[in-house]
């Protein structure tokens, strides 16, 4: 699958010729990452080793957010199991509620920052959920986005129930929001928070409307492009692994060379671990290696406290050389690559669902509004308000239950809706086509007319839970 080309002299300045994107990433790990990962205990430090199915899965999504910030709601969780061909696209991770306040007491029994942490490196997307109805951002949520350093570039934020507050609280919220996350989140571009509300029920209050439904859709967009771009994105991240690794390669070593050999070797690691921040300085200048690059200062200190750092190796040239050559040789090589599979497989987006024959997604024009209201009922939604539309419909003249064009026309028009809006109506309501419509059929025109007036967009195809009962197709 794999070919080298030319001889060893060749080998050092020519990269590998890979088939696949994956395949290619799983060869470089193994034979140039990985050796300098092992030798300097990278895995006891930072994160396990990469196994195939890193390199192998679909994109995955996770979610982060304190307890009832709409996490569950978001996915749509249902307990059951079918077919779904949306994970054959990607895979949607849900995570226990962050704890606030008083719950902050209650310990987990494991290092639930160090577990979000570890699927931070391989998921494509992280999504943390506040609450704008109660915006909070306690301390473990704090330590958690901390944690999530060096993958600022897959957050976003969903400012989840914005529904619940009037137009001016929101704006203060989401001041508050970006304030808060300025001082936790060490970044020079702004993370982009999509601000709306996404579950399945009506908004509370409508008057950003057209806000939440841009922002919903610009969501949907991001989530639906992400296999586009999974490729580019596990080449990225074997980059940053492959930089973090190196960088800890000189800690390890330095430590190592700095220890003696018979006495005095406790209270030397002791002075070496209080003075690790004068190490990275030194480092950083004989290196060349950039601050952003080097491990958190605090939380190396305190893994090396249960470390034998005389077990530790010394520098090894070669294992450093193979890592140098991966990135400045063969990564490019797989960058060209990952293009060429670009080109093969145009337009690879999430599939299935709600993603099919729709682009605005899951969330788009609130589902459960508009023209889906009523699309989890068992009862016809249109028949709330069909006695009002009866009463309508018997002044109007009908002939063998019937109403004509001109005639429905006369009362259809008052709702001052463009002749292009009510020509859709039209179509959309009568169902049999023959030009005229019937008791049913009348109310459903109504319906929708009061749908667009309400703000909302006809569907372009009658949804099913619309079309009158009696017209409905009786299963074979």
């Amino acid at each position: 699958m794999f070919s080298w080309l030319g001889t060893d002299d060749r080998r050092k300045k020519e990269p590998e010729v890979f088939q696949t994107v994956s395949d290619g990433l799983k060869k470089l790990y193994k034979t140039k990452l990985l050796p300098l990962e092992e030798n300097y205990k990278f895995h006891e430090f930072h994160s396990p080793a990469l196994e195939d199915a890193d390199f192998d899965n679909k994109p995955m999504v996770l979610l982060v957010g304190q307890y009832s910030t709409g996490k569950t709601s978001f996915i749509r969780f249902v307990c059951a199991q079918l077919p779904n061909p949306v994970l054959e696209s990607i895979s949607v991770i849900d995570t226990p509620g962050i704890l606030s306040g008083e719950k902050q007491r209650i310990s987990r029994g494991y290092d639930f920052a160090a577990v979000l942490e570890w699927f931070a490196e391989r998921v494509d997307r992280i999504i943390l959920l506040f609450d704008a109805h109660k915006l909070d951002i306690s301390d473990e949520f704090s330590d958690v986005i901390k944690a999530l350093k060096n993958h600022e570039d897959k957050i976003r934020v969903v400012l989840n129930k914005a529904d619940q507050i009037e137009t001016q609280q929101l704006m203060r919220v989401y001041g508050a929001l970006m304030w808060s996350l300025g001082k936790i989140v060490n970044t020079p571009e702004v993370i982009r928070v999509y601000i709306g509300s996404f579950w399945s029920h009506p908004l509370l209050i409508p008057d950003n409307r057209k806000l939440f439904e841009a922002e919903e859709q610009d969501l949907f967009k991001d989530i639906q492009s992400l296999p586009r771009n999974a490729a580019l994105r596990k080449l990225n991240d074997l980059i940053k692994r492959a930089r973090l690794a190196k960088v800890h390669a000189y800690i390890i070593s330095s430590l190592k060379k700095e220890m003696p050999s018979v006495f005095g070797k406790e209270n030397k690691k002791k002075e070496l671990i209080a003075s690790l921040g004068d190490i990275y300085k030194r480092m950083e200048r004989e290196h060349q290696i950039s601050p952003g690059d080097f491990p958190n200062l605090k939380k190396m200190q305190d893994q090396l406290q249960a470390q034998d750092l005389n077990k530790f190796l010394p520098l090894k040239p070669k294992l450093l050389e193979a890592v140098d050559d991966m990135l400045a040789n063969d990564i490019a090589s797989l960058m060209v690559l990952v293009r060429q599979e670009e080109t093969q497989r145009p337009n690879p987006v999430v599939k299935g669902g709600a993603f099919d024959g729709t682009l605005d997604g899951p969330f788009g024009h609130g589902y459960g509004e508009g023209a889906g209201e009523g699309i989890d009922d068992a009862e016809w939604v249109v028949a709330r308000d069909k006695p009002a539309y009866d009463e309508i419909f018997y002044t109007l003249s009908p002939v063998n239950g019937k109403v004509t064009g001109a005639n429905a026309k006369k009362e259809m028009v008052k709702s001052k809706l463009p002749n292009t809006v009510l020509g859709k109506i039209w179509k959309l309501a009568d169902i049999d086509k023959d030009g005229m419509l019937d008791d049913e059929e009348f109310a459903l025109a109504n319906h929708l007319i009061k749908v667009k007036l309400e703000g909302h967009e006809l569907p372009s195809d009658l949804p099913a839970h619309l079309v009158p009962p009696f017209k409905r197709k009786i299963p074979e």
